[in-house]
């Protein structure tokens, strides 16, 4: 069975979502970001797996679930960190970070079949805006993360062009959106109006534009 990672940062004010700053205050960003974090964690909890871990920076809160272990981030940039995730697993893995709260097992699910590995290396979740939402190794190998830019419009088609180069066979997962922006946060809401998320930001009333 498949091993699940989740990228995480403790949801506190000022460290998480600084970009819904504003619209939104720090507190309330924090707030949408725990929410986030939590419907991700019910949704990888619910899903068939050989481990679930929590790659964390900072400490578990009460939005922590049971049945995950906690392994603290590594040191270094993004691409860094993300490989020593990698690291610390043995056979097919799955890693998605904690900003698409919508994601639903249905769009997970085929990377986590019986038959998954048998016609792919590697499963790439294509996030909207240039990044990536997903990404899960057969083997899971450090050095195809390590150098790849984070965080820029292009880093998804460079990590995927890493994985191909290294002769890789790709499977594409479904392109979701990740919450950076209060559009973003808006949009993600109205795609699971049923999520923590959805409700946390209800709760909040922000003139933000479009």
């Amino acid at each position: 069975m498949t091993t699940l990672l989740v990228m995480a940062k403790e949801p506190l004010p000022g460290r998480v979502k600084t970009r819904l700053t504003p619209p939104f205050s720090p507190l309330e960003a924090a707030g949408l970001a725990e929410a986030a974090l939590a419907d991700t964690l019910a949704t990888v909890r619910a899903l068939p797996a050989r481990r679930r871990v929590l790659v964390l920076d900072g400490s578990p809160g009460p939005w922590l679930p049971p049945g995950f272990e906690v392994l603290p981030q590594g040191a270094g940039g993004l691409d860094e960190r993300l490989a020593a995730a990698f690291a610390a697993c043995e056979g097919p893995t799955v890693l998605l970070g904690m900003d698409t709260p919508q994601v639903s097992a249905a769009e997970l699910a085929p990377a986590l079949e019986p038959s998954a590995w048998r016609a792919a290396d590697a499963w790439f979740g294509p996030a909207v805006d240039g990044g990536f939402w997903a990404l899960g190794l057969a083997v899971p190998d450090p050095a195809l993360l390590l150098g790849v830019p984070m965080s820029l419009p292009e880093t998804g088609a460079v990590q995927r062009a890493r994985l191909t180069d290294a002769g890789l066979t790709v499977r594409n997962l479904p392109v979701l959106r990740d919450v950076d922006t209060a559009h973003d946060a808006r949009v993600v809401a109205a795609e699971a109006p049923d999520s923590r998320f959805a409700a946390a930001l209800a709760r909040l009333t922000p003139v933000a534009a479009p």
